[in-house]
């Protein structure tokens, strides 16, 4: 295997708990760096941060609801801030993260988050909503290529773009000289999607890459039973690497034969095991046996 970067995000330990801590146990448990952005100080803080811990900086995240057109000026003016960011700290990606989850009504009168992994033809955005989003992520794409960072679209179960379906419809629409993919790989099982099939399929736009497992067991009985996503989180959805469904070798491969050079990211949004710490040793070891 290749020697890719392998970034940690910190989603997985309680936000309560100290960072000084988070980032000694995220260099502890073997990581290169973690995910970075404006909101943890300016880019000289964040890399004496970051050299403090013996890590480096990995693409960070800019989420919004570019399906909003009232929402586009305050979107691109933040594309401007964190593209900036990223440039300085060294970092050339930036995911696109789309809102929705509680705030997206659909027309069956369910938010998006209610319809986690069971969603239906007529739960997605309109036509308009689809034109704002591309018109939107597109002008973002432009703006931080200016800085040198490529902006990475990141799906999300529980999001406005959460299928295959609607990820490829989106894509359809998008400027792909300034928009990448950055797919979270768990996510896309969960959704129903085939991630090896997605990797190759769109090997050449990802630049960069979240990895979490996801439980089969709790995904079916989840999706039978049309759970919302935190009734998902609570029982186990997200597993850690290798003790999942993900075949993770195979898509690994795939990113190989592409030339992929950007950051591995493991995000385990909620762990089942006894601490955080064990989580995040449990991911990495086991990217480790990959050869990563």
């Amino acid at each position: 295997m290749e020697k890719w970067l392998i970034g940690c995000g910190a989603l997985t330990w309680p936000r309560e708990m100290d960072r000084t801590q988070v980032w000694g146990e995220i260099r502890d448990a073997g990581y290169d760096g973690l995910p970075v952005s404006p909101n943890l100080g300016t880019p000289d803080e964040v890399l004496a941060r970051c050299a403090q811990f013996g890590l480096s900086p990995a693409p960070g995240y800019l989420a919004g609801d570019f399906w909003e057109p009232e929402e586009e000026a305050a979107i691109l003016a933040r594309a401007e801030s964190y593209g900036a960011f990223m440039h300085a700290v060294g970092c050339t990606e930036l995911y696109l993260g789309p809102g929705g989850f509680g705030g997206y009504v659909t027309a069956s009168g369910l938010n998006r988050s209610q319809l986690a992994g069971h969603v239906r033809s007529q739960d997605m955005m309109t036509d308009a909503e689809y034109e704002q989003f591309a018109k939107t992520v597109s002008s973002v794409g432009e703006i931080t290529l200016k800085h040198g960072v490529r902006s990475c679209f990141h799906n999300h179960v529980g999001s406005v773009v959460e299928t295959r379906e609607e990820i490829d419809r989106l894509f359809g629409m998008v400027d792909r000289d300034a928009v990448f993919q950055g797919p979270d790989i768990g996510h896309l099982l969960w959704a129903g999607a085939d991630p090896v099939r997605f990797c190759r399929d769109y090997a050449v736009d990802i630049v960069s890459v979240h990895v979490k497992d996801i439980a089969l067991d709790v995904l079916q009985k989840g999706v039978e039973a049309e759970w919302d996503y935190g009734r998902f989180s609570e029982a186990g959805i997200f597993a850690e690497l290798g003790e999942g469904g993900v075949d993770f070798p195979a898509i690994f491969d795939v990113l190989k034969t592409a030339g992929y050079a950007g950051w591995i990211i493991v995000e385990t949004d909620r762990t089942m095991k006894p601490t955080a710490f064990e989580s995040a040793k449990i991911s990495r070891e086991y990217l480790a046996s990959l050869g990563l």
